[in-house]
């Protein structure tokens, strides 16, 4: 039996459309999904990471609130920023932590959307589980109000090839990682020089910045962020870090957002920042909500109880905080 990713840093995404192909990834080109905005234009979706716990560690509370406000926001997706399945990904097609950790836990009508995998878990199989599962690495959402690019982050991290903890990673379709990574960012800058949304997203597992336990990712810091910086990117967000973050970059209007907090939170765990671009930070579980009109955007972090931590609010030439 093949064995799957036994690490798992996954990116997903939860259509409301059905879509009836799983691919397996094994290069650096992106693959392009529609996903047109609402009748009155405007689009909404919720973001979750490192949530795959069986339920524990507040996964399953979480998952209740997703649910409850994913209704109240009439949510088109869901966005998840990896690490889907603790501690190490799964073993096969038919590890039970999948059904234990995913399809058992996110119950809730308004979250009954498409999943999609982006960065591992490739197998088609899984998909005749649970239906909503997606499968690739890196991948384009894409509509007139916004582009959504998942970026396959974990190849970008010299120390997964070197330093594995005790994790084995899934690296099929990756070598040479260099040519790999150059593909890669080479798709990415084409996409975002071309997309003519209104909005510009790039989601990946590791962060740009971050006070978290991980902070800052060097790797993608000196290769990934020019080309967001040089391509009028909005917004990047992901996961990695167990918290819930905003962060602006000093040299630019992208917004970090990172949502890491699915079930496992990391108490305490952080580093000093420069308050002036740290514009919330939260140690504890929940997830954030993003909504999207032709000249507003709204960012909301919410904690385990559903209660809103912090509220962004920007506009097309105007950034306000809240």
């Amino acid at each position: 039996m093949a064995v799957l990713a036994k690490r798992s840093m996954a990116l997903c995404l939860l259509f409301a459309i059905a879509l009836d192909l799983c691919f397996f990834y094994t290069s650096a080109e992106l693959e392009r999904f529609d996903h047109p905005a609402k009748s009155d234009g405007s689009l909404s979706f919720l973001v979750v990471g490192d949530w795959g716990r069986r339920g524990a560690f507040n996964q399953s509370q979480v998952a209740s609130q997703m649910g409850r406000i994913g209704e109240k926001l009439d949510i088109d997706f869901v966005v998840s920023t990896g690490d889907n399945f603790y501690d190490n990904g799964l073993t096969s097609e038919q590890d039970t932590n999948f059904e234990e950790s995913f399809t058992k836990i996110y119950t809730a009508k308004s979250l009954q959307k498409q999943w999609g995998n982006a960065e591992a878990q490739l197998s088609p199989l899984l998909r005749k589980i649970d239906s909503r599962w997606l499968c690739l690495r890196s991948f384009i959402v894409n509509s007139e109000l916004v582009d959504i690019l998942f970026v396959d982050t974990t190849p970008f991290v010299k120390a997964y090839f070197t330093k594995t903890e005790g994790h084995t990673y899934d690296w099929r379709g990756i070598h040479p990682r260099k040519e790999y990574i150059a593909n890669l960012l080479k798709d990415v800058e084409s996409s975002l020089k071309e997309s003519t949304a209104k909005w510009k997203i790039v989601v990946g597992h590791h962060a740009i910045r971050s006070i978290g336990h991980h902070g800052n990712t060097k790797e993608l810091t000196k290769q990934l962020l020019p080309i967001l910086q040089a391509n009028n990117v909005n917004f990047y967000m992901n996961g990695h870090d167990h918290c819930l973050e905003h962060i602006s970059d000093a040299d630019s209007p992208i917004q970090f957002l990172t949502s890491g907090a699915g079930s496992k939170a990391w108490k305490g765990d952080f580093k000093d920042a420069n308050s002036e671009v740290v514009k919330f930070f939260y140690d504890g579980q929940g997830f954030m909500s993003v909504q999207l009109t032709k000249i507003d955007a709204k960012i909301a972090f919410y904690d385990v109880s559903g209660k809103i931590l912090h509220i962004w609010r920007t506009m097309k030439q105007l950034h306000q905080s809240v």
